[in-house]
């Protein structure tokens, strides 16, 4: 038997190799000609040679098998991380060479910060020589947010600013009205600041006095870009802007989205979702919530319209006319 050509690490089962893994714990055994097209179940020691016949191999048990590979990943992650973060450092003074011609003052208009700690310290720096305006987009980090100290220092920050005159602006996502922290920030700040939300904002985004700005870099946020070009600058308070119109007010002042014969705002948001096709893990993560709520979501919303079936519900959807009358 020829075997076959991976195209993932030793310690990524492929989905084949898992089914004949499951074979091997159902049976107690395989034969090891069918695994030879698998090399990931004998590099990952999912299966081992059986001493009493070196014709067959047996599985290792799940209970076992599973923290093993669980801990390799995490192992993996750390090291990459790892990786990324010297990678960063050691490039950043690299940068202005990235482009023919740059110099000195091209590359302050562009520079990456490695680090969550870093990144917090750098923006604390900026807001204390700012007293203009704070425009931020916050989208919903689920349930893992920032250390109690760190929104603490957070907090402080933004009062300092606010006390010397400032503006805070903030658009967040509609799932992020009820959360204790978000609600707990606007009954302690004291100044000109508001906040509105939206069902789907764009990745996080924090301008001070229109002058710099600090977007991610990296999925989880341990990179982060420091923006002072007055082109780009401009062209994220103009998106901010049409964002803030589209928005409903949250704070000073909360305003209440309308239902539609029976169909609620956040259930619309869905339905908008589910006409393109989206699964329901998609939908969960633009909307911020998590998929058990999308599916509740999803659920109430069939029952209004009376469908039976998924593909019945884009139906209706579509034939009820809730998305037109939204618009």
């Amino acid at each position: 038997m020829t075997a076959v050509a991976h195209d993932h690490g030793p310690e990524e089962p492929c989905e084949a190799a898992l089914e004949l893994y499951a074979r091997a714990l159902r049976s107690g055994h395989v034969p090891a000609r069918e695994a030879e097209s698998y090399p990931c179940l004998v590099d990952t020691g999912l299966l081992r040679p059986d001493h009493d016949d070196h014709h067959r191999l047996r599985p290792l048990a799940a209970a076992v098998a599973l923290p093993r590979l669980l801990r390799s990943i995490a192992d993996d992650i750390a090291r990459r991380r790892r990786e990324e973060t010297r990678l960063a450092e050691a490039f950043e003074p690299l940068l202005a060479l990235a482009v023919p011609g740059a110099g000195p003052a091209d590359a302050s208009e562009l520079r990456l910060i490695s680090g969550l700690g870093r990144i917090n310290r750098v923006i604390t720096r900026t807001m204390t020589e700012a007293c203009g305006e704070l425009l931020t987009i916050q989208p919903h980090a689920g349930h893992v947010g920032p250390p109690p100290e760190a929104h603490a220092e957070a907090l402080d920050r933004d009062q300092a600013f606010l006390d010397r005159g400032g503006r805070i602006r903030t658009l967040y996502q509609h799932t992020t009205r009820h959360i204790p922290t978000v609600q707990a920030r606007y009954e302690r700040l004291r100044g000109d600041v508001e906040a509105r939300t939206l069902d789907e904002i764009t990745e996080r985004l924090v301008i001070v006095d229109r002058t710099v700005a600090f977007v991610p870099a990296s999925k989880d946020r341990t990179l982060a870009l420091e923006v002072r070009h007055p082109a780009l600058i401009d062209y994220f308070a103009t998106t901010f802007e049409r964002l803030w119109r589209l928005a409903t007010p949250m704070h000073p002042e909360t305003v209440r989205r309308p239902s539609l014969d029976g169909v609620t705002p956040r259930q619309r948001a869905i339905a908008a979702l589910l006409v393109e096709g989206h699964t329901d893990t998609v939908i969960a993560d633009r909307l911020g919530m998590n998929v058990r709520t999308a599916r509740v979501h999803i659920a109430k919303l069939a029952a209004t319209l009376g469908s039976e079936s998924r593909a019945q519900l884009g139906y209706l959807i579509g034939r009820s006319g809730i998305l037109d009358r939204e618009r």
